[in-house]
């Protein structure tokens, strides 16, 4: 019989990529809607605009770093878990 953990040895690389990957879009797209939005409202374009993109891609940087190495971390936590049982 497959365990379960064999059977969805895919979910958690998913669910990394899909939180990478809203890391990466959803601060640039923010950052794009209230740039276009300041700049219109200011009439400072593109000035505003470039500002929140270069914003919006410091954020995107910062998160993606602390995820990925919360990930790194929580993976070497694992394989010495299972270095610990496979020695008992």
């Amino acid at each position: 019989m497959v365990k379960n953990e064999d059977k969805n040895w895919w979910a958690p690389a998913v669910k990394l990529f899909a939180e990478l990957a809203g890391w990466v879009v959803i601060p640039i797209l923010l950052g794009v809607y209230f740039g276009n939005w300041l700049d219109s409202r200011f009439d400072t374009a593109p000035w505003l605009f470039v500002a929140s993109v270069a914003v919006a891609f410091v954020i995107t940087n910062v998160g993606i770093v602390r995820r990925a190495s919360g990930a790194m971390k929580e993976i070497s936590r694992q394989e010495n878990e299972d270095k610990n049982k496979s020695k008992k």
